[in-house]
């Protein structure tokens, strides 16, 4: 059987004229571009009908278990609270900063269901990071863990506690109605903060035409799925969420889309442990799992998962950074339904979704391949000078779809230099596009990706440079089997100073969240190489000193 064909037969017919997932031609903020006929306007809809399933288990955890008709009426009741005790309206924001819960979720929900704006903090944030974002987004509330509040830079915004404020008002208003906004679907639902350029981090702003496309996405893959089993559709799934919920993995491709699909989201906590994470797999009968290839690669390291209960999984996929060949390979010996089932994506924080898919089977003809572009997305790979190039040429990637942001939070010129008039969104990533296949050269030209973070060489490089023994200063990428890519920091001393590699951890460390924190060091007094121009010429660098 040829499965790709069979899959491209299935989908098209779903997406057809009169098909359920029907794909037409609309205008989106000014471009016209296929979307969905059949869908959403607003994220509450969505939520409105969940509280029909009554008693089926939306969020997991260890310790809680919390049935679709008690989240929506927590939704509803902590809407409620947010509205009258705080005057939460449309277009406020709300921060949320705090670990993986299910009360992160039910927050995420309240604060939509108001047409409100979620803006999500990085947990790992230090206090000059979140200060820096209570500025950008001027919240009327923040939602935060014991843990974040302690890292709070003083502020008027009032703040509700994740382990006390938040279930409170969530039992305050027994009987409240979810909220009737006039919301329109290219206003802000959330926020999403990724690394810039520029050294601060950007807000990607999500609509709720995004989120609803990326659920009728999810929804037409369940479908897909469904119509390869027509006497014996699967049963609904429990994905399991490892990931933050402040990235587009975890809260736009997972709780969001499985709410709509009636799923069961099975979330972990705490720092990722293979054993760990294994055991409430096997415990927990998960069928879907997505990691980041760090997580694999700490999974392909056990050698051996044989002792524990995997065979509920029906999907394991891989996602928020490129992974190698090899460590596919090792995962598709070591999981077992990983060999005819795992599945690779390309997709950046500003595309909302995986912009490209890889299907096992293509994926296994493939190697190298991050997939074809998803329905409703088109890929162009340009040259520098902007002229679309040909199958097999290399140059940057662009993207075009309801699933692209709306553009980057309170920063105009950043988002007229990412869309084209056409509301083409340049990437800023390296590839090239063969027989309808993207592959990937590089991501971003100076970016880290460090366990599925991105990590800005400017944003340390300036924090670096403004220690009194350092002259100048250059953070590069360097391999590692853990975590992909390692953060490497080259520093060139003032004259007659001295430092060590500890105090200037420490430095950084206090400044910014752990994981930019360099872990490899060259320190010395060889100035680094530079341009006509006077920029460092970054080709070449190395943790080798210059000969």
């Amino acid at each position: 059987m040829d499965v790709a064909a069979l899959m491209a037969e299935v989908v098209g017919r779903l997406c057809g004229p009169g098909g359920e997932f029907e794909i037409v031609e609309e205008e989106v903020l000014g471009a016209r571009m296929p979307v969905y006929r059949h869908r959403e306007r607003r994220l509450v809809d969505m939520l409105a009908r969940s509280a029909e399933l009554g008693d089926r288990e939306y969020l997991v955890t260890a310790d809680r278990r919390i049935g679709y008709g008690e989240h929506a009426a927590a939704v509803a009741s902590l809407a409620h609270e947010l509205a009258t005790a705080h005057g939460v309206g449309k277009g406020d924001r709300v921060a949320i900063l705090a670990a993986n819960s299910p009360d992160w979720v039910i927050a995420f929900w309240a604060v939509a269901s108001l047409g409100a704006v979620t803006a999500a903090y990085n947990a790992w944030w230090t206090p000059p990071e979140i200060g820096y974002a209570l500025g950008h987004s001027t919240p009327a509330v923040v939602i935060a863990d014991a843990k974040r509040i302690a890292r709070l830079p003083a502020t008027d915004v009032p703040v509700l506690s994740i382990e006390t404020d938040v279930p409170a008002a969530c039992a305050a208003h027994p009987g409240a109605a979810l909220p009737d906004v006039d919301v329109a679907e290219d206003d802000p639902a959330v926020i999403v903060y990724t690394s810039g350029t520029t050294g601060r981090p950007k807000g990607a702003t999500h609509s709720h035409r995004n989120l609803v496309a990326t659920v009728a996405y999810h929804r037409l893959m369940n479908a897909t799925a469904a119509a390869f089993r027509p006497d014996a559709p699967p049963a609904p799934g429990r994905w399991l969420l490892s990931m933050p919920l402040f990235h587009i993995a975890s809260l736009h491709n997972l709780a969001v889309p499985r709410l709509a699909t009636g799923e069961t989201v099975v979330m972990t906590q705490g720092a990722f442990d293979p054993h760990r994470v294994l055991d409430l797999v096997s415990r927990e009968r998960v069928t879907n799992w997505t990691v980041v290839p760090t997580m694999g690669q700490r999974l392909a390291e056990l050698g051996d998962v044989s002792r524990y209960d995997l065979s509920a999984l029906r999907a394991f996929s891989l996602a928020s950074a490129p992974s190698s060949f090899a460590l596919q390979s090792r995962l598709r010996e070591l999981i077992p339904v990983a060999k005819d089932a795992l599945v690779d994506s390309y997709g950046l924080t500003e595309s909302c979704t995986a912009a490209t898919v890889a299907t096992p089977p293509v994926l296994a003809a493939h190697p190298g391949t991050v997939g074809a572009p998803i329905p409703t997305v088109a890929v162009q790979v340009r040259s520098a000078g902007g002229q679309v190039l040909g199958d097999g040429e290399e140059g940057e990637i662009w993207l075009r779809s309801p699933h692209n942001m709306i553009g980057y939070w309170n920063d105009p010129a950043a988002t007229e230099a990412i869309f084209d008039a056409g509301r083409w969104m340049r990437t800023g990533d390296i590839g090239a596009l063969r027989d309808g296949l993207l592959y990937l050269t590089t991501r971003r030209s100076d970016l880290i990706l460090r366990g599925g973070e991105n990590v800005y060489p400017l944003e340390i490089e300036q924090v670096l440079d403004e220690h009194p023994a350092v002259e100048e200063s250059a953070v590069i990428g360097v391999d590692d089997t853990d975590l992909g890519q390692a953060v490497a920091a080259i520093v060139v001393l003032t004259a007659g100073a001295s430092v060590s590699e500890q105090d200037l951890c420490a430095y950084v460390g206090e400044r910014l969240a752990y994981f930019k924190v360099p872990t490899r060091w060259r320190i010395g007094s060889d100035p680094l190489p530079r341009n006509a121009t006077g920029k460092v010429v970054r080709a070449g660098l190395s943790l080798e000193p210059p000969t």
